[in-house]
């Protein structure tokens, strides 16, 4: 369903128009917090070529590294759904929660309790400051709708995520589901 208003934990789509753009050219984004102050999201589908254990060694673990966004790159991010094994966490919604104790994070996944459905990382993030998602959906730059995954989204293969997206919202969109990335390129 496509929404008109912003609230956290809703996605958003990349509009197929947005091409040439590194971080958001068939995004989708988890929006975790807006206010009037400005927005927060990640993205969701997109995986970088790093694993957790490439970016701290003390975890013993494979599990997937995302581009969260273009913003403060150098900083490490997570979402789960597993509030009651990580104190401290912040509920996006529906059953998601953003950060929370690292310490107690690491010992979870290195003893198996935290499994790569629970849990997904991201170098940066998604961040808009007040008014300008809104001027961006305004361009048409976005497209909102709910997240009808809820808290499985976090285990979601990002492979086809995008385009399934895009089918989903069908009409105009679905002669865009089957396009090159790079219709230049076509």
């Amino acid at each position: 369903m496509i929404s008109e208003k912003l609230i956290k934990g809703q996605l958003l789509i990349s509009e197929p128009s947005i091409i040439g753009d590194l971080s958001f050219n068939r995004s989708v984004i988890l929006l975790a917090d807006h206010d009037k102050e400005g927005s927060v999201g990640f993205i969701i589908n997109k995986p970088l070529k790093y694993t957790i254990n490439d970016l701290i060694p003390e975890i013993e673990s494979n599990f997937r590294v995302y581009n969260g966004g273009p913003v403060e790159q150098d900083n490490l991010y997570f979402i789960h759904n597993v509030p009651d094994l990580i104190p401290n966490s912040v509920e996006i919604s529906n059953g998601i929660y953003w950060g929370g104790d690292f310490e107690s994070t690491k010992e979870l996944i290195n003893n198996k309790t935290i499994t790569k459905n629970n849990i997904r990382f991201f170098l940066g993030y998604s961040g808009w400051h007040e008014n300008q998602l809104e001027n961006e959906m305004n361009a048409n730059s976005w497209i909102v709708t709910n997240n009808t995954y809820k808290n499985k989204i976090i285990g979601t293969s990002p492979t086809h995520f995008w385009k399934d997206q895009i089918k989903e919202l069908g009409g105009d969109y679905l002669i865009w589901s089957n396009t090159p990335e790079n219709p230049y390129l076509n």
